[in-house]
């Protein structure tokens, strides 16, 4: 169960996402389902158009399943997510 405590160890394919800030005002506002994400970026469905929005420079809102949304810094999550499993946290919330 993904709850805001272990969300950077977890899948974020299939969850909703806003991005909330971003230092290019052009990716602020973006909202949709996240269907692909690389080390650097994460792709979100916006109507059935793909966006790219670059994780070290926005904040993102996740929307569990459990319908709580959870702030998180993209420089935060940025890997592989595969590696993400791997890597030591500090405490963030």
């Amino acid at each position: 169960m993904i709850t805001p405590q272990n969300i950077f160890r977890h899948e974020l394919i299939g969850l909703q996402v806003k991005v909330h800030k971003s230092s290019h005002n052009g990716f602020v506002g973006i909202q949709g389902k996240v269907v692909d994400e690389t080390k650097n970026t994460i792709t979100v469905d916006v109507d059935g158009a793909e966006k790219v929005v670059p994780k070290d420079v926005s904040t993102f809102h996740f929307k569990l399943p459990d319908g709580e949304i959870v702030e998180i810094d993209g420089r935060i999550i940025v890997s592989r997510p595969e590696d993400r499993i791997k890597k030591k946290f500090r405490k963030y919330w």
